[in-house]
């Protein structure tokens, strides 16, 4: 029996969520899901950019709580050390924790504009000229790791970087985002992930709905 668990919201439209399960998996850690229903307060909040703090996903351990997606980062990197969520060399640990942390606090545009919805699809959807700037951003970040580190993911191997990144790989998907082959490759290995598998299919069979994420605008 796992002597974990890992609270999360819905598997359709938390990108928090996501980032949270994606690190929990790559780690290697066992556990066990707890699934917040979406008009729970705190998971709706957190879903419709309401809440000035993030409750989940929310990592027990061990009677350890840490909720935060960079302090189970962190968290995990220590404890499962030999999953390498984060870097070995300094430098490279340096520069994964920064773009992390650009994701963590960044691309509010992106958010609030793109929000994740595995099960929709919007063909052509226009995106406006500030999400549009934080769309560069992010795959400017992606363009300039993969080079560096010479890929197949951001830092090489799959890291911490790559789970936080995921949620917006769904998101260039579902709005019919346009980018370059690069881009669209690397995209297409997140979702390629048997983890990344896992979880879409989950989301597909998910019941429930959040009307104001699944309007067309």
């Amino acid at each position: 029996m796992a002597n974990a668990t890992l609270t999360i919201s819905s598997k359709n439209y938390s990108s928090w969520s996501l980032r949270g399960w994606l690190l929990a998996r790559f780690s290697g850690l066992p556990f066990e899901e707890v699934v917040m229903p979406v008009d729970d307060p705190v998971a709706r909040a957190e879903l419709l950019l309401l809440s000035p703090s993030i409750l989940v996903p929310c990592l027990v351990h061990n009677g350890i709580k840490v909720w935060d997606t960079l302090a189970i980062a962190e968290y995990l990197n220590e404890v499962c050390p030999d999953a390498r969520l984060l870097p070995a060399d300094r430098r490279e640990r340096a520069h994964c924790r920064a773009i992390c942390g650009e994701m963590h606090s960044g691309f509010v545009s992106l958010r609030s504009a793109l929000p994740m919805n595995l099960k929709a699809h919007f063909p052509g959807f226009k995106v406006w000229a500030r999400a549009q700037t934080d769309i560069e951003r992010v795959t400017t970040i992606w363009r300039e790791c993969l080079a560096q580190y010479g890929g197949p993911f951001l830092f090489g191997a799959r890291s911490a970087a790559d789970a936080m990144f995921a949620p917006v790989v769904t998101r260039f998907v579902t709005y019919d985002v346009k980018l370059d082959p690069e881009i669209v490759e690397y995209g297409q290995r997140i979702l390629a992930m048997p983890e990344m598998q896992d979880w879409i299919s989950d989301a597909q069979h998910e019941a429930e709905e959040i009307d104001e994420l699944d309007v067309e605008f």
